[in-house]
């Protein structure tokens, strides 16, 4: 039901107060668009910020997009523009022409418009999402109880525009591609996906990461009642949302945030604050109050309007350091002479604060690439906030172990056994996400030594031994198939490789590693405690072999794994484990049902201590494998 709007605008004194003051959390219910009625007559009522403004002007289909008729009105000192105006149509395109104080006119697209026009056209449009009818009461209703800490996470990052295309080579739209992607998460036994940024953008090449349109989901897959209907329909088959969301920088086009109303506004005016070196961007003003408001309440937004799960928070470290990416007198230091940004810091802290105490369940995450402390710590013991943040290191010292020809991996052990020092000093997500597979880096497969068996046969270790490790679980698109080009956003993932029976081998075997995920709590449960991860044996760098114990919770049965990281098979190698009876095989990445050699993997168990534990076992280590293996259920 539209809102019921008495006088002549929606902004009331408080509105204006907290707006100014940093703390309003809903301007998606106060600013751009808001399809609305008074006494009884429906229209629409426009609101923006705008305070350097000579005077401010709607334009659009409904006026002849001539300056003059539709007339916004300064509310009190705030800056705000706003009025209401019976009879605008939904679904019409618009714009805000704007005077500066130079007498120059600007046309800019609405900053918390709910939707937006198909590039490359650039207009805000109209929207009433009061009208959707949500079906997944179940599932919002479960994940108020949803912990991640102690639950389930695999999560496949998608890139909406190019995991799969219509026969034409045309994009999928929300409808198509949420049935498609949910039969195919629903059959990977995946939690969640988490999708590359859909925020309205100009540029496809950025693939989401240069916004114009925090408030709008983009144009190009449809509307936004036809991506209220893409996440309903995953909640209904049971898969979690999570969006990547940029607060670091917005592009730098003439119709968005830059110079909004001839000034400075949302952006820093000094360059060496304001402009971003690496992507020619701008950086938000997050010292402006009202660029604090504005950019909380878009994160907000997405939460309420859209019933999304989490959103994983793009280039925090650039947010953080003031000196980030910039050479000595490029960059200007805070009050104390630092180069944290204080200010950063603040956004960060006040953003998730307001999800942890007004939506349980959805998950912050930080794609955070330094050493910054306590990034995943609450924020009344000095941290960020967070819920989980991106093990940027593992990926980095994994991919590099395994990138050398097994022969040599004996000098580079400390890869494998580095994270030991810091796995448990922030709550992570293991992450082999886009940035692995593009600007030349090449696929994952293609990454691998050895011959094609050998490569194969490494990808599959990588994994297991990915799910071996504590810490939720990602991967990007076309790993799980194996794609051997690198990704592009301009096609469809290759998915005819599935034709070949090595990749349908590496495919099962994510499915697999995904199931077993989630059915053995050991591999889950204690993903972020001490005690969820052990080191039976992590010294044998001469045959390159890694043994670990996951354990959980009380009444929990253990997972070990042991990883052989050379193509020799190993025979009779003894295992310490922690109490006798049988054990079997839970995954095996040698099975030939994953393309491997077929090798048993077989265990006898005696009452014989072996590294530091009671019990040991003889078994034999498949090549290049990561096989699992638990006591037999009495």
């Amino acid at each position: 039901m539209p809102t019921q709007l008495h006088g002549h605008t929606l902004l009331s004194q408080d509105d204006l107060y907290l707006f100014n003051e940093g703390s309003h959390f809903a301007l998606h219910e106060r600013l751009g668009a808001i399809y609305c009625q008074r006494d009884g007559v429906p229209g629409v009522h426009f609101a923006v910020w705008a305070p350097s403004a000579r005077a401010v002007h709607v334009i659009g289909d409904f006026n002849g997009w001539q300056r003059g008729i539709t007339t916004l009105y300064p509310q009190g000192a705030s800056g705000l523009w706003a009025n209401f105006f019976a009879d605008v149509p939904v679904g019409c395109c618009y714009k805000y022409a704007i005077e500066t104080q130079s007498g120059d006119w600007l046309e800019k697209a609405d900053p918390c418009a709910a939707a937006a026009e198909f590039r490359p056209r650039t207009g805000s449009v109209v929207t009433d999402l009061t009208t959707y009818q949500w079906h997944d009461e179940a599932w919002m209703q479960s994940r108020r109880n949803y912990d991640v800490t102690h639950a389930p996470m695999s999560i496949y990052e998608v890139h909406l525009g190019s995991w799969m295309r219509n026969p034409d080579g045309s994009w999928l739209g929300y409808a198509d591609a949420a049935r498609k992607l949910a039969d195919y998460l629903v059959a990977m036994n995946y939690t969640h996906v988490e999708l590359l940024p859909i925020m309205e953008f100009p540029y496809d090449g950025s693939w989401g990461y240069q916004t114009v349109g925090l408030y709008a989901p983009t144009s190009r897959f449809g509307t936004p009642h036809d991506f209220m209907g893409f996440v309903d329909y995953l909640h209904q088959k049971g898969i979690g949302i999570i969006l990547d969301w940029v607060p670091s920088h917005f592009a730098v086009d003439a119709h968005g945030l830059s110079l909004f109303d001839g000034t400075h506004l949302y952006e820093h005016s000094d360059p060496r604050q304001g402009y971003h070196p690496d992507w020619g961007s701008y950086i938000f003003n997050y010292g402006r109050h009202e660029v604090r408001s504005f950019l909380i309440s878009s994160a907000i937004s997405w939460i309420e309007r859209y019933h999304i799960d989490g959103l994983r928070v793009d280039a925090v470290a650039s947010m953080l350091y003031l000196d980030y990416s910039r050479k000595a007198g490029e960059w200007i230091p805070n009050a104390f002479g630092g180069r944290e940004n204080i200010d950063a810091i603040v956004l960060l802290r006040r953003l998730n604060d307001q999800v942890r105490q007004h939506y349980p369940g959805v998950t912050m995450i930080a794609e955070e690439s330094t050493a910054w402390p306590m990034v995943s710590r609450p924020t009344d013991i000095g941290g960020l906030g967070f819920a989980m943040k991106w093990d940027m290191g593992w990926m980095h010292d994994t991919l590099k172990y395994l990138s050398n020809d097994p022969v040599h991996r004996r000098f580079h052990h400390n890869n494998l056994t580095f994270r030991s020092l810091y796995s448990t000093s922030e709550q992570f997500t293991l992450a082999l996400s886009h940035d692995e597979v593009v600007h030349g880096k090449g696929a994952l497969l293609a990454k691998m030594p050895g011959d094609r068996w050998q490569q194969f046969a490494n990808l599959r270790a990588l994994y297991g031994y990915m799910y071996a490790q504590s810490g939720k679980k990602l991967l990007f698109m076309g790993g799980e198939i194996g794609q051997w080009r690198e990704w592009s956003y301009e096609r469809e993932l290759d998915w005819f490789v599935l034709e070949d029976p090595m990749h349908r081998g590496v495919n099962a075997l994510v499915r697999d590693l995904n199931h077993l995920h989630i059915v053995e709590p050991a591999l889950h449960q204690l993903d972020f405690d001490p005690w969820g991860f052990h080191w039976i044996a992590c010294d044998d760098a001469d045959q390159s072999v890694v043994i670990a114990l996951r354990r959980g919770g009380a009444g929990v049965r253990n997972v070990a794994v042991w990883c052989n990281f050379t193509p020799v098979p190993r025979h009779h190698y003894r295992i310490g484990l922690p109490h006798g009876g049988a054990w079997q095989v839970l995954l095996n990445s040698d099975d030939s049902q994953y393309g491997g050699s077929g090798m048993r993997a077989d265990i006898t168990v005696e009452a014989v201590p072996c590294h530091g534990m009671p019990y040991s076992a003889l078994v034999n280590m498949p090549p290049l494998a990561v096989v699992f293996i638990a006591p037999v259920a009495e």
